[in-house]
């Protein structure tokens, strides 16, 4: 099994060693170490770590693509079906922002339910911020209809 170096890890990723050696801390990847203390990659440690990489940019925390990965096994690359398994669970996730960046993108010239009634048409989808009554934040975007 072929064993990197971090600098070679950082050069496959685009992710900079500081990032690296701060996802070893977040317990995301699991380097070993060799006979000289060096921390030592194996190459399925690329995946991993440009998941987070993609998870990050697509903004979801930190914690929660931890527990995602906690389902991959630490003792072996993983495998098609270990990686099934996350992207089932990641599916559904990255699905539901995708829809809220569609209605967003979709609404956005329109009355969101935000209770700011700055726009002419808020007085029409949301007189008097009616839609506050459905909780806070932009209640239409999040789903609620007028």
């Amino acid at each position: 099994m072929a064993q990197l170096s971090i600098g070679q890890i950082a050069d496959r990723t685009g992710l900079s060693v500081s990032a690296i050696r701060f996802y070893e801390t977040q317990g995301l990847v699991r380097p070993i170490r060799n006979n000289g203390k060096q921390r030592r990659f194996r190459q399925s440690d690329i995946r991993r770590l440009s998941f987070v990489l993609i998870a990050q940019q697509l903004g979801f925390p930190l914690e929660e693509i931890s527990e995602l990965l906690k389902s991959l096994p630490e003792s072996r690359t993983p495998t098609v079906t270990d990686w099934a398994l996350i992207s089932t669970i990641f599916r559904e996730a990255l699905d539901q922002r995708i829809e809220t960046a569609l209605q967003m993108r979709d609404r956005l010239d329109g009355c969101i339910g935000c209770g700011c009634l700055s726009l002419t048409n808020c007085a029409l989808y949301n007189p008097e911020d009616r839609a506050k009554g459905f909780g806070s934040g932009p209640r239409y975007l999040m789903g609620d209809l007028p």
